[in-house]
């Protein structure tokens, strides 16, 4: 449904997109990460027919939005950053305003408009002032013109951005039941909002790409490790778990406030199995067993480690 190659865009000097390739099937959630300047509104907009890339292709339903923008436009509802609004217009005039722009007339411009508002709860604020409506309104009223046309792709740059909490789950809830019928692309550098909603994370820094797939792909990607707390020395503790197969390192600490334990974590190895061999060999070198457990990486964690510096260009010059 979206088919993005070796997308590139400059501004002069600086490289917003740095040739990045992802797709994206019908049907699927999707959050685009990444922090501040990362190249995720860049390559919004070039989707969306705003920008023209310095070089590569972007694909909408098959149509190439740079060559034919107007054909895949009709594919596209879009929700930019900011939400622009006409403030003087009530939500109805609104909405009319918008669904005339995608060239709905009569019966079927007001089915629609009809449509939108209750699919994204807004039906009893029709005659509302757009000026006067809260900032999770807003929201909701920008969904509900994203949808006037009945795209098959919603491409949402930070929806939830200046929500409160509530009105954070409202939207996020709204755009999960939205991604039951169509694909969406969330633009978020917000982690939990990728995990409650979406079925696969695409992150980018400084324009280049650097992980994608699953959040549980993701996660298995990167480094494991299994947590430890022993009794007994650092030296006796390191002695123990060094060599251990699929370890690649050992980390050994004092615990805080206790003079006998120590805390060990063997980087490289998180199975089930790996604990079963760590309590062993710490039974076997003396060592008893206070708290043993397999580390999981959060999403945060992980984002920060593939969002630094030395990440982008590794993985650029890879």
């Amino acid at each position: 449904m979206i088919e993005v190659k070796d997308l590139t865009k400059r501004y002069g000097n600086l490289t917003a997109l740095a040739g990045i390739s992802f797709s994206v099937p019908q049907g699927q959630v999707v959050g685009f990460l990444g922090p501040n300047g990362a190249g995720k509104t860049t390559t919004m907009k070039i989707l969306t027919g705003y920008l023209a890339p310095t070089s590569g292709s972007a694909h909408v339903a098959g149509i190439d939005v740079t060559a034919d923008p107007l054909p895949a436009l009709r594919k596209i509802g879009y929700l930019p950053s900011g939400n622009p609004l006409y403030g003087e217009l009530r939500v109805g005039e609104s909405l009319r305003f918008a669904a005339e722009m995608h060239g709905l007339r009569g019966a079927a411009r007001d089915t629609a408009i009809a449509e939108s508002m209750e699919a994204v709860g807004i039906a009893d604020r029709k005659s509302q002032a757009v000026g006067t409506l809260s900032t999770g309104f807003r929201q909701r009223l920008g969904l509900a013109q994203a949808l006037l046309h009945r795209p098959e792709v919603l491409i949402l740059d930070e929806p939830t951005y200046g929500l409160d909490p509530n009105q954070q789950a409202e939207i996020l809830s709204l755009i999960k039941s939205l991604g039951r019928e169509r694909t969406v692309m969330l633009s978020t550098h917000i982690l939990s909002e990728v995990e409650a909603v979406c079925d696969r994370a695409i992150i980018v820094h400084q324009g280049v790409l650097v992980a994608d797939g699953s959040i549980d792909q993701i996660r298995s990607s990167r480094r494991a490790a299994v947590s430890l707390v022993v009794r007994g020395t650092a030296a006796a503790a390191r002695a123990a778990f060094e060599g251990m197969p699929g370890v690649d390192a050992v980390e050994v600490e004092p615990v805080a406030g206790s003079g006998e334990h120590v805390r060990v974590r063997l980087l490289g190895t998180a199975e089930r199995e790996a604990c079963e061999a760590a309590a062993v060999r710490a039974g076997k070198a003396g060592l008893a067993l206070a708290a043993l457990a397999p580390e999981v990486a959060s999403l945060d964690q992980i984002f920060a480690e593939l969002t630094t510096e030395d990440a982008a260009h590794e993985v650029a010059h890879a």
